[in-house]
């Protein structure tokens, strides 16, 4: 296509993929509560990942092509590993211990390229060698940690309809990864592999919508809970405290006032109650008050009149 490399389909990926980008960009800067930064980061590695992979490798390039499948290979990891940190991170969703940290997935990542496709690349000087060498053991542990996140997002104890969505989308986003490597595995099919990953980006493009939705729907209720006067200055002022929440903040906060533990709240969200206390701890900051009672004598009779 453009006589380059790239397949209509990446080029459609890439397009929309800039279109979701440009539309979450435009509402991070005019939009209250729309902590979107990391969710752009996402956006911008799979642009990235879709322009290299597209139009590299390409003859037309100068160097040798050894750099060209260096920087396709390197944003690659480098979108897979953000797309795990941003499960973690935007949905405290847990599943691997053992210093299993962004930074040690990274490193471990990083490590892996360099041995497993840089040095027999060099020590064979082929390209399809060093890709097999490379690929075989990543799908194996991709597979491995599919495994390990299934199990343990897939039986909430009595899930919402929103959390049971959200973990099916979360679970969708990990599959994409874990078939990533397979299917290069295959052969370099760009509709195959750019279809594979490019539906791991739109099914957490999904969940934030949901949880956009989730947000809108509780507002009204939010800002009627925190507005303590029914005088206009007293309802401003209250929903300049719920603009200044998180979005999971919010989530945690409309569970509290529904008389939820923090061990409850921990179980529907598959985080740990040490996890929710923190998010806690920063309501009441927020809110201006010191304790989880104090909190709920404050506000819970808001939410019952």
């Amino acid at each position: 296509m453009f006589g380059t490399a790239i397949h209509w389909t990446t080029f459609f990926y890439l397009l929309l993929d800039t279109i979701i980008v440009a539309i979450t960009f435009y509402y991070s800067n005019t939009k209250p509560c729309s902590t979107l930064n990391r969710f752009l980061n996402l956006g911008v590695l799979f642009i990235l990942y879709n322009t290299s992979g597209g139009f590299l490798p390409s003859e037309h390039f100068p160097g040798p092509i050894i750099i060209q499948y260096v920087i396709t290979y390197s944003i690659t990891i480098a979108l897979c590993v953000y797309m795990v940190y941003y499960l973690y991170k935007e949905y405290d969703i847990e599943v691997l211990e053992y210093n299993s940290s962004i930074k040690n997935l990274s490193i471990l990542a990083g490590g892996g390229f360099a041995v497993l496709f840089l040095l027999p690349y060099f020590l064979t000087d082929s390209l399809n060698s060093a890709r097999l060498i490379f690929t075989i053991p990543i799908s194996v542990v991709a597979i491995i940690f599919l495994v390990i996140f299934y199990r343990r997002i897939s039986n909430p104890p009595n899930p919402t309809p929103f959390i049971l969505r959200r973990n099916k989308l979360a679970i969708v986003s990990i599959v994409s990864i874990a078939l990533l490597p397979i299917s290069t595995l295959v052969g370099d099919y760009q509709w195959i592999t750019f279809t594979v990953i490019n539906i791991g980006f739109y099914a957490i493009t999904t969940i934030e919508v949901e949880r956009y939705l989730y947000i809108i729907e509780n507002r009204a209720r939010m800002y009627e809970i925190f507005a303590l006067q029914n005088k206009t200055n007293g309802y401003e002022e209250y929903k300049k405290i719920y603009e200044k929440l998180t979005r999971r903040e919010i989530e945690i906060t409309t569970f509290i006032l529904d008389g939820l533990t923090y061990k409850n709240i921990g179980k529907k969200l598959f985080i740990t109650e040490r996890t929710v206390s923190k998010h806690a701890s920063n309501i009441f900051k927020k809110t201006g008050v010191k304790s989880k009672k104090e909190f709920l004598s404050q506000f819970s009779q808001k939410k019952k009149g």
